[in-house]
């Protein structure tokens, strides 16, 4: 009996050590497991931090580069603030420019069209001005051409009255642009020395004094002149020199056309002594003719 419980203990602690040894076993495999796991877990962990330090090392350099690119930015910032407060003045300069200018050019465009309303009235003026300037000149032409006609007149009638001394060469008579000149040489109207009107000289003078008294509109000028040679003997005392005797028989004759019904108003008597002549001195015939009388109607002043 007592060994059977013996054996009966013995098979039983055996059983129980077989089976602490499984449980053993067990326990041991699932530790190695563990382990293998935990060795793959730090692997994989240490992969990552590896991968994480690789990751932050670049995030270094990223950010360091962030920062000088910050840097850099925030110079470029500064810069565009400065840029843009200097943009910002001059914009500011050129709005206070803007303005000035339209000032100026709104005071410019109104001087300019009140100079424009002047400038149209100028030229209205001058217009009516150019209008009425034109009017007189149609009508002083047409006073020049009735004057002009009148002149002619009167040379055709004076040419009519006085043909037989033309024809002698005593007379001579030209007009010229208005201007009416009787040449008489000084034989037919005074004696040798003498500036008083001979008989026949009056009836020549009376010749032309029945036209001039029909002219009205006409200054008549009586022009003495002589020859070069010189006033001599007793007449001297008289006329000392030629300027003298042509101014003394211009005159003369100049009275008679007043005696005669001529307006003063309308005479002249001009001397030119030997300083005109018409020809030359060397010879009778040119002294001859530089001593006249010419009577000359010119339009009056």
């Amino acid at each position: 009996m007592p060994r059977k419980i013996v054996l009966s203990f013995l098979v039983v602690l055996l059983a129980a050590g077989l089976s602490a040894c499984s449980v053993m076993q067990s326990t041991y495999q699932k530790k190695v497991d563990e382990a293998d796991t935990l060795t793959k877990r730090l692997a994989a962990l240490q992969k990552k931090y590896d991968d994480l330090s690789a990751e932050n090392t670049a995030l270094k350099v990223r950010n360091e580069r962030l920062i000088s690119d910050l840097s850099g930015m925030t110079l470029q910032k500064d810069k565009l603030t400065t840029d843009l407060a200097y943009v910002t003045g001059q914009r500011d300069k050129i709005s206070a420019d803007k303005e000035e200018l339209d000032r100026i050019l709104r005071s410019k465009s109104d001087s300019l069209s009140q100079t424009i309303f002047e400038l149209r009235r100028k030229v209205a003026d001058l217009e009516a001005e150019n209008t009425r300037i034109k009017a007189e000149n149609a009508s002083l032409a047409k006073a020049k051409e009735e004057q002009v006609q009148k002149v002619s007149s009167t040379y055709e009638n004076l040419l009519d009255k006085m043909k037989s001394e033309i024809s002698q060469g005593q007379v001579t008579i030209s007009e010229l642009k208005g201007k009416l000149t009787v040449k008489m040489v000084d034989s037919i109207l005074f004696d040798s020395g003498k500036a008083e009107v001979k008989e026949g000289g009056l009836e020549i003078l009376g010749k032309v004094i029945s036209i001039l008294k029909d002219v009205t509109d006409k200054s008549i000028r009586i022009e003495g002149h002589t020859d070069n040679v010189q006033i001599v003997g007793a007449l001297a005392k008289r006329y000392p020199t030629n300027w003298e005797l042509s101014a003394a028989r211009a005159i003369n004759v100049t009275r008679y056309l007043q005696d005669q019904g001529i307006d003063p108003g309308n005479l002249s008597a001009v001397a030119y002594g030997e300083w005109k002549p018409v020809a030359e001195n060397d010879t009778a015939e040119g002294r001859a003719k530089n001593r006249r009388i010419e009577i000359i109607l010119v339009p009056k002043e």
